[in-house]
């Protein structure tokens, strides 16, 4: 058994996975992109991250443009929104993420509507959004979506790229019914994106991706 100070732990980790992962995917990426997908594989335990991850449209640097500038983030679940790096994304730029999903105001929208509470929270996120923005003098706010449970999400997101193009979007939610279909919705908008291609992702991915981005801009 090994013995390792606690603060080695992750270190030792990403040794052991990086030894693990296929020689090829270590040079298909780039180096930015490559701490995105480990970190997605330490999370899981998972090495078909190595082979799934998609970066769509400069999707790194499109990212860390969004947090230098004031972005608002959501995630579609609060799961999701606890496995952010508060410590970078509040404590360094200033970003307070947010997860609408169980907000009185979603129930409600949603139960009007009759849609779901995912798809609700993605129209109360643009109405956050365009406060925001014209309390702002006009500035643009960039939005960021990161969904790791709700296709719904995605597809909602697609409906009204007529009138709100986010300016990022993680798309990862897990699972069998409209997920497939919902991601390549993204994959066709050229929207900048990371996306975990088939039935895999999760709120824990989604919190993953992020904090792999942010731990690189510190």
């Amino acid at each position: 058994m090994l013995q390792i100070r606690p603060e080695d732990i992750e270190k030792k980790s990403f040794e052991i996975l990086t030894s693990k992962m296929d020689e090829e995917r270590l040079k298909f990426y780039s180096a930015d992109e490559l701490l995105v997908v480990k970190r997605a594989i330490h999370t899981t335990a998972d090495f078909d991250y190595q082979y799934n991850v998609i970066f769509q449209n400069n999707a790194i640097e499109s990212l860390k443009h969004c947090i230098q500038s004031d972005s608002m983030i959501f995630t579609d679940t609060n799961m999701a929104l606890s496995g952010i790096n508060k410590r970078i994304l509040t404590g360094k730029f200033c970003i307070t993420p947010h997860c609408l999903i169980s907000e009185t105001d979603t129930i409600e929208y949603a139960k009007k509507n009759n849609t779901t509470r995912a798809t609700a929270s993605v129209d109360l996120a643009y109405q956050m959004c365009d406060k925001k923005q014209g309390s702002n003098n006009e500035k643009k706010v960039p939005i960021v979506f990161a969904v790791g449970n709700a296709p719904t999400a995605l597809i909602r997101i697609n409906e009204l790229l007529y009138k709100y193009k986010p300016d990022f979007i993680i798309a990862a939610p897990v699972g069998f019914v409209n997920v497939i279909e919902a991601k390549e919705l993204i994959k066709q908008s050229n929207i900048p994106a990371i996306i975990c291609d088939g039935n895999k992702g999760g709120s824990n991915v989604c919190a993953a991706i992020i904090n792999a981005v942010l731990l690189q801009m510190v």
